[in-house]
């Protein structure tokens, strides 16, 4: 049995006559006609069975159109606010899943209140945005726990840290712990306290999990090692261990033409910034699903990034997206 997972950020869906944030920030009929259309055609090359929507504003309107599609099962976990002063103008976003299998047990995702004392936050917290926390019914009485989230973006005027592969868990943390003792970056405090909460959730499952997001942080950031290692949370293992794997590094790549001197594939980037490409919205899953385990109920077997919108203009437009789609397949033995 294969399934195909993808994760998907919107760039403010916000149905007409509705705005976002101000008043003016609004699409008209035609401009609404066009970006429906392009999200539409994306969601059919995605050729998904379950995918997670990021900037969801109008989740009728995105439940409608995915019933066209064949989704027959959508949830969200809570509801896009409006302002007060003017109930046409939405202040803030929620995320959704949408399945063409069944989708039970729709949960919030618990705060895991050790992991504010450990990353020094004081005071009222929550989530930027509710993740959302499903079991899905597939085919042949599987069961497979999925979750969205849409995790607390940078300020561009806060110092973080930016990693390269090499870099150790040990290093990252060290570098860090000054910034979050003194409260150099609260988004990234925040960050780190959403992540550790999905992961001490994912934890808890009885079922294999699989997390489709826009991280809002980069290739080998502390969010994903607070996201995905267990040694971040457990001082006393000696080694990295995994409850989530970053997808795209679970399936075999393959180089068409390669240049001779090419050691590596370059990993395509899913939105940009100023001109440079950063990698910010992830599929995770399980680690029962590395093929090397003995353990494992299944592998990987394709990992797309859909980005010919972000070729065309890196920026992307409001009329399609500002993020490329990431898709993965997963086949279960």
């Amino acid at each position: 049995m294969k399934i195909r997972v993808g994760t998907f950020n919107l760039f403010q869906f916000v149905e007409p006559p509705y705005s976002w944030y101000t008043k003016k920030e609004k699409f008209n009929i035609e401009q609404w006609e066009e970006k429906t259309t392009w999200i539409k055609n994306q969601i059919i090359e995605m050729n998904c069975d379950i995918i997670g929507f990021q900037e969801v504003f109008s989740k009728k309107a995105l439940k409608d159109l995915l019933n066209e599609l064949g989704f027959k099962y959508f949830k969200t976990i809570d509801n896009a606010k409006t302002d007060k002063k003017n109930e046409k103008v939405y202040i803030s976003t929620t995320v959704a899943l949408a399945s063409k299998y069944p989708i039970k047990n729709l949960k919030k995702v618990e705060i895991d209140f050790s992991a504010l004392k450990k990353h020094h936050l004081d005071g009222f917290f929550k989530f930027a945005r509710a993740p959302i926390k499903a079991t899905v019914a597939l085919a042949n009485q599987k069961e497979l726990d999925v979750y969205v989230c849409h995790l607390k973006s940078n300020r561009d005027n806060e110092f973080e840290y930016v990693f390269t592969k090499d870099a150790t868990l040990n290093e990252k943390k060290e570098k860090i712990r000054k910034a979050l003792e003194e409260n150099y970056s609260l988004s990234l405090k925040q960050r780190l306290c959403e992540a550790s909460s999905i992961f001490s959730d994912i934890k808890r499952t009885q079922n294999p999990a699989v997390l489709m997001c826009d991280l809002n942080d980069k290739e080998f950031s502390v969010t994903i090692q607070a996201l995905t290692n267990k040694k971040y949370h457990d001082e006393t293992l000696k080694k990295d261990e995994y409850l989530l794997l970053d997808a795209y590094y679970f399936y075999k790549k393959k180089i068409y033409n390669p240049h001779p001197e090419q050691k590596e594939i370059k990993r395509t980037p899913t939105s940009y910034f100023a001109g440079k490409g950063n990698v910010l919205d992830y599929v995770f899953v399980s680690s029962l699903f590395d093929k090397n385990k003995q353990n494992h109920i299944g592998q990987i077997t394709s990992y797309e990034v859909f980005d010919k919108h972000l070729q065309k203009n890196q920026n992307g437009s409001l009329l399609c997206s500002d993020h490329a789609q990431v898709v993965c397949e997963l086949e279960f033995n």
